[in-house]
C-alpha cells in the first residue's frame, strides 16, 4: 500500500521534476512530501477511527482540485515563459504541492482506521516510500527536462492537470 501511494507522489513529483529544480529544492521537496504522506495517514487513522468514509471521498476531489489548479498555473506559466507563476514549490507553494499529493494518504488512514492496523509501522512506510519514489520523480523530470527543453514546464503542468481530472472525475 506503501509503493501505491508512493507512486502517485512520484507520478507527480515527475511532472514537477519538469520545472527544473535545484537538488537542494528536490531534497527538501522529498523530505516534506514524505512528513504529509505521515501526518495525513495519521489525520485519517484517528478520523477513520471516529467517522465514517465520507471524508475520503472530500479528501480525494480536495486533492484533484489542488493538482488542477498547480497544473493550470504552471501550464500558464510555461506559456509566458515563466512570467507570473503563482505557486512555486518553496514556502506556500511546496505546503499546497504536498497536500494535493498526500491527500490520498489520509484516505487510506481512514480505511486503516476502521480496520485497526498497525499506526507506527503504517505511517513510517507511507512517508519512507513517499520520499524515496518523490526524489526518484523530481530527479528523473529534471533529467528528462534536458532532453525536452522549454516545453518541460507546459508538460509538467499538463500530467499534474491530467491526474487532477483523474481524481475529480469518478
Amino acid at each position: 500500500m506503501a509503493t501505491a501511494l508512493g507512486m502517485d507522489a512520484f507520478s507527480v513529483a515527475l511532472g514537477m521534476g519538469l520545472v527544473g529544480l535545484r537538488y537542494r529544492q528536490m531534497f527538501k521537496i522529498g523530505i516534506v512530501i514524505g512528513g504529509f504522506h505521515i501526518i495525513m495517514p495519521l489525520l485519517g487513522i484517528v478520523t477513520g477511527k471516529l467517522v465514517s468514509n465520507y471524508f475520503g471521498l472530500f479528501a480525494t476531489y480536495l486533492g484533484g482540485g489542488l493538482l488542477l489548479f498547480l497544473g493550470l498555473q504552471m501550464s500558464i506559466s510555461s506559456l509566458r515563459n515563466g512570467e507570473g507563476r503563482l505557486m512555486k514549490p518553496v514556502g506556500l507553494g511546496l505546503f499546497v504541492f504536498a497536500l494535493s499529493v498526500s491527500l490520498d494518504s489520509f484516505s487510506a488512514g481512514l480505511s486503516l482506521g476502521m480496520l485497526g492496523a498497525k499506526t507506527v509501522i503504517a505511517v513510517a512506510a507511507f512517508g519512507l516510500m513517499s520520499m524515496l519514489l518523490s526524489w526518484a520523480g523530481l530527479v528523473m523530470g529534471s533529467r528528462f527536462k534536458g532532453i525536452i527543453g522549454s516545453y518541460g514546464e507546459l508538460l509538467g503542468g499538463l500530467i499534474l492537470i491530467g491526474f487532477g481530472v483523474k481524481l475529480l472525475l469518478p
